[in-house]
């Protein structure tokens, strides 16, 4: 055996010449010799045969002493050492990622019939919202650690809510409770109950939140155009100022037991904090509710109505469109819906702020914008947008029991897209009743890309309109029986 490397037979540096024919001879000094740098082994050339030896004679201790330390057995032996170090087995994926059988349809029904999510008849909403498998021991341990603090801190009852009776849905609400606080980074959420149920708490939560504000700054700046209203609501709950209400509720020690929120970076601080935000408002919205307009809406909460139709709608009472275009819109869309009230008067005077309305939904704002601010539809659909996701969400949380928060979000994206929204108003053919300028009129019924965003505006006004005037039922009603927003579109050829 030899070793060979190409630098062993290299020239000595005294006899180097640097002469060349054309040169003059110079005395060259080399008194202060260079050393060359180690240079690394690029092959090693070994006899086959004497590689075939024993594994016994290489896994032998004492045949590896008497080796000498160029052999290449003992340089195999180390490389075999090495790349268990450098390249270890790969390890089998998590237990969660297996493909597992699916339960049979005993396990599957006794699985649901268990959960608590089916025991709640009278409060469908509030049932599905449950964790799917009943609290363990540790869920308990940290309610019975926890949970005091957090009532105190939001001002409700200390006592237990299991001690309500069962006609009550703030029964539920200690168990709601736990798992809003139960965010992505805490430790109980590894358990699939407490990450499902925090996780759809949170996805209703914040439809539940942006309504209020909707509501409240409707009311409260009643000349205002939505754009400055959003920026008022982006300014209360946006994601960067969340932590300091969590700071002002003293809720932030059970956010972050263990850190300062305000020593985080903000990527670790403001993901939990609007998480449990978020959450805390759906479990507040399903045990104890949030006032909204009954069907008898426009009288007994006239103030939302009248903040989005001004009374100088009046004006345009017998007009061309109040002739020929609020019939088929009505018979479209169910109008009037059939209520009992103890006075005529009554039901005469809501048909007709009903069909002045409609015909302020169907208003765009080149028409009469720059004459009067509210003589268009910006108002009606902001709450109309606001209300149409609340009522999704709703929608999707009873039909899926079992799906996590953010599948829900992306289904609910899916369902409420821009193009699908004014697709459902041309399919009853409304589109061609909305009232344009005459300086645009030709512009946005040949472009679509002008038309499609109007028809969606139109179409969330129409459910603005219905929850002021007849309230969330009505909305109902229109989103799932008139237009039917849970069906398949396809594409048109």
């Amino acid at each position: 055996m030899e070793l060979y490397t190409p630098f062993t037979h290299l020239p000595r540096v005294s006899d180097i010449s640097f002469l060349s024919p054309f040169s003059p001879q110079l005395p060259l000094n080399l008194r202060h010799k260079t050393r060359l740098k180690p240079r690394r082994i690029l092959a090693v050339a070994v006899d086959p045969q004497r590689l075939q030896l024993p594994d016994a004679a290489i896994d032998d201790p004492q045949e590896e002493d008497r080796l000498p330390a160029n052999s290449p057995q003992r340089l195999l032996k180390e490389l075999q050492e090495r790349r268990k170090f450098t390249s270890p087995k790969k390890r089998l994926p998590p237990k969660r990622f297996i493909l597992r059988p699916p339960l049979d349809d005993k396990k599957l029904a006794a699985r649901f019939l268990n959960s608590p999510q089916l025991s709640l008849k009278q409060f469908p909403l509030l049932s599905s919202c449950l964790p799917s498998a009943r609290l363990n021991n540790a869920d308990k341990t940290w309610m019975e650690e926890y949970l005091l603090e957090a009532k105190q801190a939001l001002g409700y009852r200390l006592e237990p809510s299991e001690g309500l009776g069962d006609d009550n849905p703030a029964k539920q609400f200690d168990t709601l409770l736990y798992l809003a606080f139960q965010h992505p980074s805490c430790e109980r959420t590894m358990t699939r109950h407490v990450k499902s149920g925090h996780s759809r708490l949170w996805f209703l939560g914040q439809y539940v939140l942006e309504l209020a504000l909707a509501e409240l700054f409707l009311q409260r700046y009643p000349r205002e155009s939505p754009g400055p209203m959003r920026e008022r609501v982006f300014a209360l709950i946006g994601k960067r100022f969340m932590p300091k209400w969590i700071k002002a509720a003293s809720l932030d020690n059970l956010v972050f037991p263990y850190d300062d929120m305000f020593k985080l970076l903000r990527k670790e601080r403001e993901p939990p904090v609007k998480s449990v935000f978020w959450a805390l408002f759906g479990a507040i919205y399903l045990c104890f509710g949030m006032p909204e307009p009954p069907e008898d809406a426009l009288f007994a909460h006239p103030r939302l109505f009248r903040a989005c139709v001004p009374p100088g709608m009046h004006r345009f009472r017998g007009n061309i469109w109040d002739y020929d275009s609020r019939p088929v819109v009505m018979k479209t869309l169910g109008y009037p819906l059939a209520l009992t009230d103890r006075i005529p008067e009554i039901t005469e005077a809501r048909n007709i702020e009903l069909g002045l309305g409609l015909q302020l939904c169907f208003l765009h704002p080149s028409k009469y914008k720059f004459e009067h601010p509210r003589f268009c539809y910006e108002r009606l659909e902001y709450v109309g947008q606001k209300i149409q996701d609340l009522v999704m969400a709703e929608r999707l949380l009873m039909k899926h029991l079992d799906a996590p928060g953010k599948w829900l979000q992306e289904r609910h994206r899916r369902l409420l897209l821009n193009k699908f929204c004014g697709r459902y108003l041309r399919e009853k053919y409304l589109h061609k009743h909305i009232i344009y300028s005459e300086k645009v009129v030709e512009g946005y019924e040949h472009n679509r890309r002008l038309r499609n965003p109007t028809t969606t505006a139109v179409q969330q006004a129409l459910h603005g309109l219905s929850y002021t005037v007849y309230g969330k039922p009505d909305v109902r009603r229109l989103m799932f029986e008139v237009f039917d927003f849970e069906k398949l579109q396809p594409k048109a050829v």
